[in-house]
């Protein structure tokens, strides 16, 4: 059965004291709590082994290096991330690709680093506004998913969470409605069947990114191929991120 998850994407925000501290209230907040989902908090690399130590709630780290070591100044490998205790580690996210020129190529080599040091990728894949407008968002997210993952065997693919995000609806206050989002994520789950076979498209994890939050989320995770989210702006408050897990 595949896993329920919500996973938090603090993105450049909050400092080491900060984070700790969110973390001990976000536990403290979740005890006693019969929780339906799996929760995952993406922080920024100085937090990792500090936050990982303090909690038992999953961590990711939100991006890692596409080589294994050496001369590359400022970058944090796979290897460093597992160090810190994280589990796992948030791939090809939109802000990533689009700021600092992620390719699929590069972001294959990030997975296949990420696999080989233990981490889970939680791997983001999705379209613009212009193409949606322009009717190519099936396309743009198959190419995505091929080009980075489908060389993976069907074990290490089975260890992948996919995240959908509509890059249109990312800090925009616009949301896919649960249709569109559904839609996707049915589409998403038969090109992995169409690959992989049904069992492991069927414990494939599928969430939803864009702008998703508390008024949002239950209607959003009750679509069958919808699995969680992962969460940016309203993951970054307690009082806020407890209602989208609450969604399940």
């Amino acid at each position: 059965m595949r896993k329920n998850i919500v996973a938090g994407n603090w993105k450049m925000n909050k400092n080491l004291q900060e984070g700790v501290a969110f973390a001990k209230d976000l536990e403290a907040a979740l005890a006693g709590k019969t929780l339906k989902c799996d929760v995952i908090i993406g922080t920024p690399f100085i937090h990792l082994a500090s936050v990982a130590s303090s909690t038992k709630l999953g961590v990711a780290a939100q991006n890692c290096a596409d080589k294994a070591s050496g001369a590359y100044t400022g970058e944090v490998s796979a290897a460093m991330v597992a160090s810190t205790g994280a589990k796992y580690v948030i791939l090809g996210h939109s802000e990533r690709r689009t700021y600092y020129g992620e390719t699929d190529a590069i972001l294959k080599e990030k997975v296949l680093l990420a696999l080989a040091n233990g981490l889970n990728p939680i791997f983001c894949i999705g379209e613009t506004k212009d193409e949606r407008e322009k009717n190519v968002h099936f396309d743009v997210v198959k190419k995505q998913t091929v080009d980075a993952l489908f060389e993976l065997s069907a074990a290490d693919f089975s260890k992948i969470v996919i995240a959908y995000e509509p890059v249109w609806a990312i800090g925009t206050g616009l949301t896919a409605t649960s249709a569109q989002a559904q839609e996707m994520h049915a589409y998403i789950r038969q090109i992995i069947a169409d690959k992989y076979g049904k069992e492991v498209a069927d414990n494939t994890s599928i969430l939803y990114g864009g702008s998703a939050n508390g008024g949002n989320a239950k209607e959003l995770f009750a679509c069958p191929d919808i699995d969680g989210g992962l969460i940016g702006g309203a993951s970054l408050d307690v009082e806020k991120f407890i209602p989208v897990i609450e969604g399940f």
